[in-house]
């Protein structure tokens, strides 16, 4: 009946541009589905390879470890002012000299000799005031560059880690809207059989094929997605060719430490709040360097002077054979002593003091930093603790709704919108459980990070969220 006053000519047009879209879109999918297509795969990563992968070939790691290399030589040339130097010069090896010297009142006198004149010099410092405070900056300068490698390191790991986890859910995403997908064809079958049988509507097979139409769209945006997740892993990884990942989506493991230990042991593992301390010190051994300037420095010195010669010099006549020699050995005990400059090192040691100690308030800044963000991340962890146990009771749920829907419109009471509402409920329940786990394991992860201490594979049911003998984390 409700067909009949439908009119035809308003059903066509919509028909026609409904199949027209339904082309276009299958062209479009297929055009995607081959650019998508993956090579032959090559290696196999697992989420625990992702460390060594980091290590070894990410480039601004490697870049970071010349750095390294560096602060080393240049401490080692630091330490290297303790001991004796040792120069060797020479004033000409050989030097020939010729020549003549003209005067009226005399014979007029020729030079023409080789000589050669060098020196050996000792140097020991024995008291160096700015020696000491050097070496520590350098020391200082060594850790610092050793911390920022693996502060570098590790959150490289994290957000390879992160990427991983992000393809690892986007395979989980595709599974789900390939699920939607087949449900979409399901109803639309069914609408269309009913529809011939004369006991459906156009609308009905109209709404279920608009509903497919959607469903192959959100599927094509998570196949891009999947392949843009799969590049950006493999960026950070530095990895030629294609790979291949667990594509299944499970917890990591288990949260078993207290809130407080979290904040306690993050902080006091911080690799950046250790760098403050250190940066703290290298500039009060700089300002130290400054009044050190005005103690007395002492040092020995050895000097060995020699000088050869042939030949003869201001002579009348030249005697080519005529040699000589001479040495000189000078050993001296040195003092040098800036008493007065104007007090510039003075105010320069007051600057640098005052830098010194402006770390102090970055240090309490980054120290309220990491205390939010392990909180939050410990409160999310819980959060997503009780999500993942919410959309599996959601999941059973909307599975037995859609199942009831689809008997009642089979036996006609109950419209296909129902059930495409149902089926949409379906998707997000399992879409709210897929994040829900990423983001779980997403926390896990950072919280690794920001603590030092590691996920656990047995859970600690005193620390689950929710515990009881039906509903718990423990039992995923």
């Amino acid at each position: 009946m409700l067909r009949r006053l439908i009119n035809p000519i308003l059903v066509f047009p919509l028909c026609l541009f409904i199949n027209s879209q339904k082309a276009i879109l299958s062209e479009t999918i297929d055009n995607i589905d081959k650019i998508l297509k993956e090579k032959e795969t090559q290696i196999f990563l697992n989420y625990l390879d992702v460390n060594n992968m980091i290590i070894k070939n990410n480039q601004e790691l490697k870049a970071l470890e010349n750095l390294v290399n560096s602060s080393t030589f240049n401490l080692s040339s630091k330490i290297a002012k303790r001991y004796p130097s040792l120069d060797l010069q020479a004033s000409g090896l050989p030097k020939y000299d010729i020549g003549k010297s003209y005067n009226s009142t005399s014979n007029t006198l020729k030079t023409s000799k080789f000589s050669a004149n060098p020196s050996l010099n000792f140097k020991l410092d024995l008291i160096d005031p700015l020696r000491g405070s050097e070496i520590k900056i350098a020391k200082d300068n060594y850790a610092i560059a050793k911390n920022n490698y693996d502060i570098k390191k590790k959150d490289l790991i994290q957000e390879a880690k992160s990427r991983y986890l992000k393809l690892q859910k986007s395979y989980q995403d595709i599974k789900n809207k390939n699920l939607s997908l087949e449900l979409s064809i399901t109803s639309l079958k069914d609408a269309q059989s009913k529809f011939d049988a004369g006991i459906g509507t156009k609308f009905e097979v109209l709404e279920a094929d608009a509903q497919l139409s959607r469903d192959k769209q959100s599927l094509n945006e998570k196949k891009i997605q999947h392949q843009i997740n799969k590049i950006a892993l493999k960026e950070i990884l530095n990895i030629e060719g294609d790979f291949a990942i667990n594509q299944n989506e499970k917890l990591l493991g288990f949260w078993n430490h207290k809130l407080n230990k979290n904040i306690n042991e993050g902080l006091d593992k911080s690799l950046s709040l250790k760098n403050i301390n250190l940066k703290k010190s290298i500039k009060k051994n700089q300002a130290n360097n400054y009044l050190n300037a005005y103690k007395p420095k002492i040092y020995i010195s050895n000097a060995l002077t020699s000088s050869f010669s042939k030949g003869d010099s201001l002579a009348a006549e030249i005697d080519p054979e005529r040699s000589g020699s001479s040495y000189t050995n000078t050993v001296s005990l040195n003092f040098g002593w800036n008493i007065f400059d104007g007090g510039q090192n003075k105010n320069l040691y007051k600057s640098n003091k005052a830098d010194a100690n402006s770390e102090d308030y970055y240090y309490k800044n980054l120290e309220n930093i990491l205390k939010t963000n392990i909180s939050k991340a410990y409160l999310n962890l819980k959060l997503n603790e009780e999500k993942i146990l919410s959309s599996i009771q959601e999941i059973s749920s909307t599975k037995e709704s859609l199942r009831l829907a689809r008997l009642r419109y089979d036996v006609g009471i109950s419209t296909l919108k129902d059930v495409l509402i149902r089926q949409k409920d379906l998707s997000n329940a399992n879409k709210k459980n897929i994040d829900a786990i990423y983001n779980y394991n997403l926390n896990l992860n950072e919280l690794e990070r920001l603590t030092f201490l590691e996920i656990s594979n047995i859970c600690n049911k005193n620390d689950s969220l929710i515990n009881n003998d039906n509903q718990s984390i423990c039992n995923l």
